[in-house]
């Protein structure tokens, strides 16, 4: 089935796959995992060969036949059933360099737990009681140079650690989580984390953020608060991404930082008396790496909350998901804002935002979006309810699988769409290493719109995608090798602050057409 317009187009590629997807992972074998919660009681899938869970400490069902977890394989559009042995309810997560997911935290029995999903098409999920430090529950992780993850916050929790615990055993204090507190609200809770290029990490909680250098647990920068103060983090929860870092050979490399929507001052317990105030129409930008850093403000076609930013393969940003008012948090949200829109960070301002073609499926809170290697963005969940709800609410709990295709995958560019021929796929690279990247184009070729980049894929939920970070590699040099086929010469990121070690999508993209993408391994 699939809609078209001049914006894009959309796909259902699974009217079901029995449960609503709250948090998604795309790994290294174009397979996505996806998983809800195991407290909302039985899914609509069953768990094969008669297996059942059997948890005392679960809330909702002591013994539970069905999935709360699947894995979705992109390249078949089928799925199957994965067995999660804990409550994953609101956690988080990060692919480590070899590849697998590594996951952490959640609810009642899931708060301490550290899960891992290692890629292979019989694999399910491994527990490790006790991984944590402290109870997680809407944490932050990232994926940090040295192959850690850093887990920041959660409920009630003002401080950092660190998952494998080979180094630091211990919690760390950050006071900037109970400074960004609002009382009765919160407001900080899934803390928008980016590691800088300097190696230190960018950390945004509510209406403003600090630059942390975690390995001595300091403060080395304070950032302004967003003009107008409003909230932008759960439950009046906007989003964020760290624009494409470009200019990778300059001595000094910029990082910039757009947050975009949330909800106004007060929306959350005006929301809980039913009254839907409407969300926030602004993204904010700023230039992280600054010595005197300021927001810069601009208006979006359409106000959002609980909505999702995934950077596409050519640099642009898919604001995607959401409401128009009310907050995140049970049945908190109205007005689904079913139109995408793009958004181009190096247009002139006033120019940047563009509206796509609309779907017809409200993705409310706990939905989810990302990117494919195929560059059409993955699209699931929505479940506004403490339980599944499909029938007599407002937003019935959403079990369906889209897909949204960008206007750059149709046929129409296919003869500027590069095909990239070699490397070839899951090849290996190293820091500061000098790729040629050879790719076919049978039409014309502007060789200074020819541009090689990198993207890693995050770990999705609530409206957050945690480790996204897109690389523009350019060109170096671009040589024609015979009819249609041509050489890209480049330059891979010069350390581990710059691009952690792990798996990459890699994609040539021309004249803003991306090619496929194929995965390489950065070491």
């Amino acid at each position: 089935m699939l809609t078209s317009a001049a914006g894009g187009r959309w796909q259902l590629l699974q009217k079901s796959i029995g449960i609503s997807t709250m948090h998604m992972q795309l790994l290294r074998n174009d397979r996505v995992v996806m998983f809800d919660r195991t407290d909302f009681g039985s899914s609509n899938l069953p768990l094969p060969n008669g297996k059942c869970r059997n948890d005392p400490a679960e809330i909702a069902l002591k013994v539970d036949c069905t999935a709360h977890s699947v894995e979705y394989n992109v390249l078949t559009n089928k799925f199957r059933p994965l067995m999660v042995q804990t409550d994953v309810w609101c956690s988080s997560g990060a692919v480590t360099p070899d590849g697998n997911l590594v996951q952490t935290g959640g609810f009642n029995d899931g708060e301490r737990r550290v899960r891992v999903f290692n890629p292979c098409s019989t694999c399910d999920w491994q527990e490790i009681p006790n991984g944590l430090a402290a109870k997680r529950w809407y944490a932050t992780n990232h994926i940090l140079p040295d192959g850690r993850q850093i887990v920041v916050g959660g409920r009630k929790q003002f401080n950092y650690e660190f998952v494998p615990k080979n180094i630091a055993a211990n919690t760390f204090n950050l006071p900037f989580l109970s400074e960004t507190t609002d009382r009765g609200v919160e407001n900080n809770l899934y803390p928008f984390v980016f590691l800088n290029v300097d190696g230190n990490l960018f950390i945004f909680a509510n209406n403003r953020a600090i630059l942390l250098d975690y390995v001595r647990n300091k403060v080395v920068k304070t950032y302004p608060t967003i003009p107008g103060g409003d909230p932008r983090s759960y439950p009046s929860t906007g989003s964020a991404v760290l624009l494409p870092l470009k200019n990778l050979n300059a001595r000094v490399i910029q990082a910039e930082v757009m947050v975009c929507g949330g909800a106004p001052k007060g929306s959350y317990l005006q929301a809980l008396r039913r009254k839907f105030i409407g969300a926030l129409n602004t993204c904010a930008r700023i230039k992280i790496t600054d010595p005197n850093p300021q927001w810069v403000m601009e208006t979006m076609p359409l106000a959002r909350v609980m909505g999702d930013m995934i950077l596409l393969p050519n640099g642009h940003v898919l604001l995607i998901n959401g409401a128009g008012s009310g907050t995140a948090g049970w049945e908190l949200g109205r007005n689904p804002v079913l139109t995408p829109v793009l958004y181009r960070p190096d247009n002139k301002i006033g120019t940047r935002f563009e509206t796509q073609n609309p779907t017809t499926i409200p993705r409310m809170y706990h939905s989810t979006a990302a990117l494919l290697r195929d560059g059409r963005v993955l699209v699931s969940g929505s479940n506004p309810h403490t339980f599944y709800n499909f029938t007599r609410v407002l937003f019935p709990t959403e079990l369906s699988l889209e897909a949204f295709s960008p206007e750059y995958l149709n046929a129409k560019f296919n003869n500027l769409r590069p095909t990239i021929i070699a490397p070839k796929s899951s090849s290996g690279i190293r820091h500061g290493q000098k790729l040629m990247v050879q790719v076919v184009i049978t039409g014309k070729v502007a060789q200074n719109l020819l541009s090689v980049t990198m993207v890693a894929p995050p770990f999705n939920t609530h409206s957050f995608s945690m480790n996204q970070r897109l690389l523009v590699l350019g060109n170096d040099k671009v040589t024609v090798l015979g009819k249609s086929t041509y050489a890209i010469d480049v330059t891979t990121p010069r350390s581990g602050n710059i691009a952690p070690s792990g798996f990459y999508l890699l994609f040539v993209v021309h004249q803003d057409i991306p090619s496929r993408g194929i995965w390489v391994r950065l070491q």
